[in-house]
């Protein structure tokens, strides 16, 4: 089963969750559910007065921004303008906020000079419209059995209409009755019914879906030209939420994550070998992994998505094993035999083809479920497989041709270097020494 959630705003609030079967008695994918639904649903009033805004899929591509500041007005007013520019992006659908800010407000501004010549101070204002509305308790009656709060108001048809603050009157300095009329000015205005938090500043979230073949990166990138155009004061700050939060931190640390992974690998392999330019020969087999994972998601159009970055990073210790196991086997027959760098590969590359092809089909075919399985949650696993069994075809017949290429291109240089380092050494140790 999957979840989707239906937001109702209005009268109640209220949220419901629609439930799907399994995909074999649906016979279509969920992502394609969520806008056939929406088109259907959004707007459609219901009989308590609520409006059913667009369905969001949680589990694929429901996203969420927060437009927050230290002021609810500062981030009331420029929420709509953001949202009708957001609404316009091609990459976004069923764009939604949950600002309510359509209520109804009774503003009282109070003269203050006319209420001092007659003794009312603004305390005494507020109190006495607390006294009417604000459900003030009083007292407190005890029974053998219970006790019972006495709470003051007023009775529930004066607290109907906005104009009957027109007939609370408060006593003068005089002793007599002045009505609130006489001394404010009484004024309705559109306020909000809900102020939402983002830690301990008031925010609006702005929620979207994503259109179809279209990244969540491209889409993130768009929102980000637009907060740049619209030109918003600083003290109003916009970041991401849910999915689309934890896309752009993997984003962040994944670059530091894989070059951290290589230097690890580098120097294990510099310990194991004795040597600081062989392991840079295994290193080298990592490009062209990368590159068949971006050609096997480009081929079948799936986004690079962190599900199929982490296919790519475990691509770095499966396509290494190739280059490992022909290096170790020449530099081997180098040192303990004493072949030629040329006679070592062309060897090790003959003995090692087999072993190599094993291990290299035992991983890609593991792969093929991932890439081409369906059924429930295969949205998540079909990037892995994908990055995987491409990264490894491509590297498989690359790295056959190149490895024995770029080893001997490093074995030349490394003895180049080698003879450089020792000249000195023996034109010091030719010098004839004078005796004293």
């Amino acid at each position: 089963m999957s979840g989707y959630r239906v937001a109702v705003v209005g009268a109640t609030g209220a949220v419901g969750t629609v439930m799907l079967g399994k995909l074999r008695e649906r016979g279509f994918p969920a992502r394609e559910i969520v806008p056939f639904a929406s088109e259907r649903s959004a707007g459609r009033e219901l009989p308590d007065g609520s409006v059913v805004q667009p369905l969001r899929d949680d589990t694929i591509q429901g996203f969420d921004l927060a437009v927050f500041s230290a002021g609810a007005t500062t981030s009331g007013a420029w929420a709509p303008k953001f949202v009708a520019r957001l609404r316009a992006l091609p990459e976004l659908r069923d764009v939604a906020t949950d600002q309510l800010d359509q209520g109804l407000q009774a503003r009282v501004q109070i003269d203050r000079a006319t209420a001092s010549r007659l003794g009312i101070t603004p305390q005494m204002i507020v109190d006495a419209l607390y006294n009417a509305f604000g459900q003030r308790q009083i007292s407190t009656v005890f029974t053998q059995l219970n006790q019972y709060r006495v709470v003051l108001e007023v009775l529930p048809e004066f607290r109907a209409d906005p104009s009957m603050l027109d007939r609370v009157y408060l006593r003068s300095a005089a002793g007599g009755q002045v009505p609130l009329s006489t001394l404010a000015t009484i004024e309705q205005r559109a306020t909000a019914l809900a102020v939402s938090h983002q830690g301990q500043f008031p925010a609006v979230t702005v929620s979207f879906n994503l259109a179809p073949s279209v990244s969540l990166g491209a889409a993130v990138k768009s929102i980000d030209r637009i907060t740049r155009e619209l030109g918003m004061p600083p003290s109003i700050q916009t970041g991401f939420q849910g999915a689309a939060r934890a896309f752009q931190a993997s984003l962040a640390n994944q670059p530091f994550l894989i070059l951290a992974a290589i230097v690890t690998v580098y120097i294990v392999l510099g310990v194991l070998y004795e040597s600081w330019i062989h392991p840079i020969t295994i290193l080298s087999t990592l490009p062209s992994a990368g590159l068949g994972a971006l050609l096997a998601l480009l081929l079948v159009r799936l986004d690079l998505s962190v599900i199929a970055l982490i296919g790519i990073i475990l691509l770095i210790g499966i396509v290494m094993k190739n280059a490992i196991m022909m290096i170790d086997f020449a530099l081997d027959a180098q040192r303990s035999q004493g072949r030629p760098a040329r006679e070592a590969i062309e060897q090790a590359s003959l003995l090692r083809f087999r072993p190599i092809i094993m291990t290299t089909m035992a991983a890609l075919l593991g792969g093929v479920p991932l890439a081409f399985g369906h059924g429930v949650g295969s949205e998540l696993r079909e990037p892995l497989g994908v990055a995987i069994v491409g990264g490894l075809i491509v590297s498989q017949v690359l790295t056959l041709y190149t490895t024995p290429v770029i080893y001997l291109a490093f074995d030349r240089l490394a003895q180049r270097l080698g003879r450089r380092r020792h000249a000195p050494e023996r034109s010091h140790a030719g010098e004839p020494v004078t005796a004293p």
